[in-house]
């Protein structure tokens, strides 16, 4: 997988390291997004249904893990020339894959506290290097009511020394990150890479619609966030991948696909503010 020549790497590298969020709009067409949808909806259904299937990050809010090959378009998404850019500028050409799942805010989901998806790695906090990306591709046309993604730039430099689990800032600290705010609004189509260590959180969904996302997690070769997930392929589906894929993606190769035990709980967002 080559990046795209018209993705300039200043420009990647001047936002990711900036505010810590960029974004393409219209990166995939609504189609295709209707498939990831559906898809979606299904494999949420089928979570809800099995112990730890769904974990909860706030109330009418969670978090499930997937296996790419039940997900239509996967290869399509982590080969975008956009994505593969991305990747590349930042984490280096032996980027991998590994995480690959989505977020339900329901409605009836609350403010989440402000926090990072974990604490600030030695690479981030003293060699000053961003060595993981979390890529978003919203499945629904996002409306203030909906509980859009607010995100303070920035703030993926702050050392976190004195966050609760390296990953909850002191509420003294949420001042700062109010003023900062920014929320997004994508639409079906849209898709956005940020540093996971932005400080960020979901907003309270005062409407009647779900707001499912697509997140796909992106290291460089040294930072280790795969031992927080369990990405897995079968064999025969492993075969059926275009040259250099699976070169990209840290996972089990199986013979048939094992439930996935979700190893990344936050657990100062399952109940939501205190």
């Amino acid at each position: 997988m080559a990046p795209d020549a018209a993705y300039e790497p200043a420009d990647i590298l001047g936002g990711l390291y900036g505010p810590g969020i960029i974004g393409l709009k219209g990166a995939f067409d609504r189609g295709f997004v209707q498939h990831l949808r559906e898809d979606i909806d299904a494999l949420f259904d089928e979570a809800l249904r099995i112990p730890g299937g769904a974990v909860p990050r706030g109330p009418s809010r969670h978090y499930v893990e997937i296996h790419p090959e039940r997900l239509r378009g996967f290869v399509e998404l982590v080969t975008h020339p956009w994505i593969v850019a991305v990747c590349e500028a930042v984490l280096g050409p032996d980027w991998r894959l590994v995480e690959i799942g989505f977020d339900v805010p329901g409605p009836g989901a609350m403010d989440q506290p402000w926090h990072r998806d974990f604490p600030s790695p030695a690479a981030t906090r003293i060699g000053r290097r961003l060595d993981s990306l979390a890529f978003n591709l919203t499945t629904v046309d996002v409306t203030e009511a909906m509980g859009p993604f607010e995100i303070a730039p920035g703030t993926q430099w702050d050392a976190g020394l004195d966050f609760d689990g390296g990953m909850f800032p002191p509420r003294a600290h949420w001042p700062r990150y109010e003023a900062r705010a920014e929320r997004k609004l994508p639409r079906m189509g849209d898709v956005s890479a940020r540093s996971a260590l932005t400080i960020h959180r979901g907003t309270a969904n005062r409407s009647t619609q779900s707001r499912p996302v697509l997140v796909l997690g992106m290291d460089a070769p040294d930072a280790g966030n795969a031992e927080r997930h369990d990405l897995q392929v079968t064999r025969g589906y492993a075969a059926t991948l275009p040259p250099g894929v699976l070169a990209h993606m840290t996972c089990r190769v199986v013979d048939r696909l094992e439930p996935i035990v979700q190893l990344h709980q936050i657990e100062g967002l399952r109940m939501g503010l205190p």
